[in-house]
């Protein structure tokens, strides 16, 4: 059997959460000379949400996706406009999504969206998710994890339904292999999705989205403080406080807070290289 070839790309990068900021994503592709037909982008997730025009985003998203030129892994807010568009969830007044639900194509992106993965491997060196891997979790426990949460995400509209609703709660589930059901899959979606600070066993502190200096619950750490050795590089987004600066021999941290007037963040894989684009750009 003939083994299909992997394809080079003359330039692969990750960028950081675009949060619906077209003007700041385009600003960023045009400072990369972004050619979609030779270069591959890698994204964090959070797609859509606060920024002045999500609709525009996903659907370049989508466009780029489809013809190879991108992937992307899903974010909270991802989630949660898959979760307000079956209904689960109000709108956010705070999140700039009514245009995704009044466009004709709004089932057609939605249902594209839901497919998407929580985890992937750029490269041989790299791994990428929208908030993190928590120190209880081998990689290779991560991505069969992921995979258990992306085949629910996945599938039918009933499935779905089902699904959505039991994914949101204030209160952490204490990781345990033997979690089963929806409480399983609301643990999962919590540690790639909303994670930030936890303690060494995984437990979650989902109220805490300040600076790395600033006080912090006692017994809770940044998920990445907690000394794991890792066989691949963890990107990931999510921490817009960060202003992707975090930057070690385990970790890279790319959401530069851009919809807070920080920036948008591109980081190249071949080299490490991080491009970046000012995100002052007008929200309304």
């Amino acid at each position: 059997m003939k083994k299909n070839k992997t394809k080079h790309y003359r330039h692969q990068y990750v960028i950081g959460d675009l949060q619906g900021c077209f003007a700041a994503f385009n600003e960023l592709l045009q400072a990369l000379d972004f050619d979609e037909t030779q270069d591959k982008l890698w994204l964090a997730g959070d797609i859509v949400a606060r920024g002045e025009d999500s609709l525009a985003t996903l659907r370049e998203v989508k466009r780029l996706a489809d013809m190879g030129a991108l992937t992307t892994v899903l974010g909270n807010h991802d989630i949660t406009l898959i979760a307000t568009w079956r209904g689960v969830l109000p709108p956010k007044p705070k999140d700039k999504t009514a245009a995704i639900f009044a466009a004709d194509d709004c089932d057609e992106l939605l249902n594209w969206l839901r497919k998407q993965p929580l985890l992937v491997f750029p490269d041989e060196k790299t791994v990428l998710t929208h908030a993190g891997i928590p120190p209880n979790w081998s990689i290779i426990e991560t991505a069969g994890y992921a995979k258990e949460l992306e085949k629910q995400l996945g599938g039918s509209l009933k499935q779905l339904d089902r699904l959505l609703p039991n994914l949101y709660s204030k209160k952490s589930d204490e990781w345990s292999d033997k979690l089963n059901g929806y409480k399983r899959m609301r643990a999962i979606a919590n540690y790639l999705t909303r994670m930030r600070l936890c303690t060494a066993s995984g437990l979650l502190e989902f109220s805490f989205k300040k600076t790395l200096d600033d006080d912090m619950p006692m017994d809770f750490r940044p998920w990445f403080e907690w000394f794991v050795v890792r066989e691949r590089r963890i990107l990931f987004g999510h921490w817009a406080a960060l202003r992707a600066e975090v930057d070690t021999k385990f970790v890279r941290a790319l959401d530069g807070g851009c919809v807070w007037g920080g920036t948008l963040v591109a980081y190249r894989l071949a080299d490490a290289k991080v491009i970046a684009v000012s995100g002052d750009v007008p929200l309304d």
